[in-house]
């Protein structure tokens, strides 16, 4: 796959993300897709993705993630995005929603096989996040 294919496929890989439209994810991801938040906490497949994320995607109804860069080379993919959303879902780690608007960047690294995304790595300061939402971190 070219660099240029490797990034429309996660170009809409988060398209669909933004639309909320997890059943369609399976579409982008490899059979054995893994999601790692952090180092060392993986999560399996297109459902282990959902369902760390899912949650995180529902306090914030209506959020945009904006890509401000992409960059790649060979089969990895990273991406820069800007978050921005109001925390008036479901609680945010054990917060009831606050009514407030929050706006952090993430970066994540993604690698592509077979043409698909096999491996999502994420980067986000939660504390940011927190501190947005008035909590004391």
């Amino acid at each position: 796959m070219s660099v240029r294919t490797n990034k429309e496929l996660v170009r809409r890989f988060y398209e669909t993300i933004e639309q909320k439209n997890y059943g369609a994810l399976k579409d982008f991801c490899h059979e054995d897709f893994v999601f790692y938040p952090q180092v060392d906490t993986p999560f399996l497949g297109v459902d282990g993705l959902v369902q760390s994320e899912k949650k995180n995607f529902d306090a914030f109804p209506g959020f945009k993630m904006s890509i401000k860069a992409m960059l790649a080379v060979g089969n990895q993919v990273a991406v820069y995005f800007i978050f921005e959303g109001n925390h008036t879902g479901i609680p945010f780690r054990g917060i009831p929603a606050t009514g407030k608007d929050v706006r952090f960047s993430l970066m994540m690294l993604l690698r592509i096989e077979d043409g698909k995304i096999i491996e999502k790595r994420s980067h986000v300061d939660i504390n940011d996040i927190l501190r947005q939402l008035g909590v004391d971190s």
